[in-house]
């Protein structure tokens, strides 16, 4: 590739660590993947390799170089998207994590939420945080570092330990330990973080006991974060751009006008509302959230948050062995014309929203004994569509008004059969993008804005284009009776886990 600048956009997810090269139009250039292997030391515990993480990000950002035929000095800018609520703490002088990463998928902390409830936090955290009270988020997962690491709370009281979301680990990382950053987006996913007066809380930080000192300067998301280390791609790259995974694809599906909403279908699946400059808070158990920030002025977002989406596809290809891959589930579910009663509930780590409940676990209702391998694909692809209906229902509510569009992207949405049935089951039109990696595109395009090479939101607008829209083809009594069995299944879930955690 020679002529025009590019942008690079590591895109540091659950599952993958990969970086995606586009051109300036946002045209994907080069592409370089690596698994990230999961880490499962108890029930409902789930851990991540820091070190392992940012040696795959070298990897890839070096390979994706390579493919594309650039060097350091025709990339314009580097933009970092990554999981969020993922906590890693390391020791400043040695830049070591102190203990595998908690990925936000880990219930561990359960217990400590229940106690931070008991105590009367909750109206605190809703009011300044935006969030509930829930493992999910990083607070919590910091406070169990802190107290089960021999020696971590006195080291991080003395400064010793810095703490931080993937992004920051990464950020450290490139620039050689200069910059201790992050930007707004995922700082307002620790539960530590005041989204109105954008600054860290220091009463939520201490009902916590997390030292302020360890916590990361606080940037929008579209900033100057310093350049990498040039011993590292031949040449130092400036960083402009930082944006959790689920408001880069805001980004990348131009949803900037209040009222526009997305979901993304990755490892889980994340819908998210604009709200402009009004922190709007949830009567039903959505979050309120900063959906990116750019020139110090936050633009807000209602977000629900469900844990397992294509994760469940994983665990029917890794622990049942019943696909190969995952590509092989569309043939699979659109083999039968539907699951009978087989329904499958996803809560492998509780459920998210809207019913915020860590105890839940996963199960497979309504076998007979002509269910098969198809009938179970079937019935978790359509956990999927019924998740996201659940949240579609609560955000319809929240907003005051009927949606009657949704933009999609991640892995997921290359399955036709799935994009359907979710029009479906939702009775809204699905508009899929032309490119559907738009978590990777939405942070080139933050980081292109402060290098300069997009005019603003206006100029990105216009660069989406929708490569495929599903309308709504169930009819209305096929829609509610599923979707009752959906909640009956819900319910039976939630009160077997409610016993096995008494």
């Amino acid at each position: 590739m020679t002529g025009s600048p590019c942008l690079i956009a590591i895109d540091q997810g659950t599952t993958s660590t990969r970086t995606i090269i586009f051109d300036t139009a946002g045209r994907p250039v080069a592409t370089a993947q690596r698994e990230l292997p999961q880490i499962f030391p108890a029930a409902g515990w789930v851990e991540h390799d820091a070190e392992q993480i940012w040696r795959d990000v070298v990897e890839t950002v070096r390979q994706a170089m390579a493919a594309a035929g650039i060097d350091a000095a025709q990339v314009a800018c580097i933009g970092i998207t990554n999981q969020r609520e993922t906590t890693v703490i390391w020791d400043r002088d040695s830049g070591r994590p102190i203990a595998n990463a908690i990925v936000w998928q880990d219930r561990r902390t359960a217990d400590l939420c229940s106690d931070l409830r008991r105590h009367g936090l909750l109206p605190a955290v809703q009011e300044r945080t935006g969030l509930v009270i829930d493992p999910y988020f990083s607070g919590t997962k910091i406070a169990w570092l802190l107290r089960t690491v021999d020696g971590a709370q006195t080291a991080a009281e003395r400064g010793a330990l810095a703490f931080g979301t993937i992004d920051s680990w990464l950020l450290w990382n490139l620039t050689g330990g200069a910059v201790h950053a992050t930007d707004a987006t995922n700082a307002a996913r620790t539960m530590l973080f005041d989204i109105v007066r954008q600054e860290w809380d220091a009463e939520l930080c201490a009902a916590l006991d997390v030292p302020t000192s360890m916590l990361p300067a606080v940037h929008d998301s579209s900033d100057n974060f310093g350049t990498t280390d040039p011993a590292l791609f031949g040449g130092a790259i400036a960083i402009r751009g930082i944006a959790g995974d689920q408001q880069a694809a805001t980004v990348g599906l131009a949803c900037f006008t209040p009222g526009m909403i997305k979901s993304t279908y990755g490892t889980g699946c994340f819908m998210v509302l604009n709200t402009g400059d009004v922190p709007v808070r949830s009567q039903n158990q959505l979050l309120t959230t900063v959906a990116y920030r750019l020139a110090g002025k936050p633009t807000y977002a209602l977000e629900g948050s469900i844990f397992v989406a294509g994760a469940a596809v994983q665990w029917l290809r890794d622990g049942l062995k019943l696909i190969a891959s995952a590509p092989e589930t569309e043939a699979l579910a659109a083999g039968v014309e539907d699951a009978g009663e087989v329904v499958m509930v996803p809560a492998f780590t509780g459920l998210g929203a809207p019913y915020w409940d860590p105890h839940a676990r996963g199960a497979i209702l309504g076998l007979s004994r002509s269910s098969g391998i198809a009938e179970i694909v079937h019935a978790t692809l359509l956990s999927v569509c019924f998740q996201t209906r659940d949240l579609l229902e609560a955000m319809t509510v929240d907003a005051g008004g009927e949606i009657a569009r949704l933009r999609v992207d991640g892995g997921m949405v290359a399955n036709d059969w799935l994009c359907h049935q979710l029009a479906g089951v939702l009775g809204v039109e699905v508009e899929r993008p032309s490119v559907t990696e738009t978590t990777a595109l939405g942070v080139a395009y933050l980081a292109g804005l402060a290098g300069g090479l997009f005019d603003g939101l206006d100029d990105i607008a216009s660069r989406w284009q929708c490569e495929q829209a599903f309308a709504p083809a169930w009819p209305e009594e096929r829609r509610q009776k599923a979707y009752a069995r959906w909640q009956d299944a819900v319910a039976r879930v939630r009160a077997s886990g409610q016993i096995a955690a008494s």
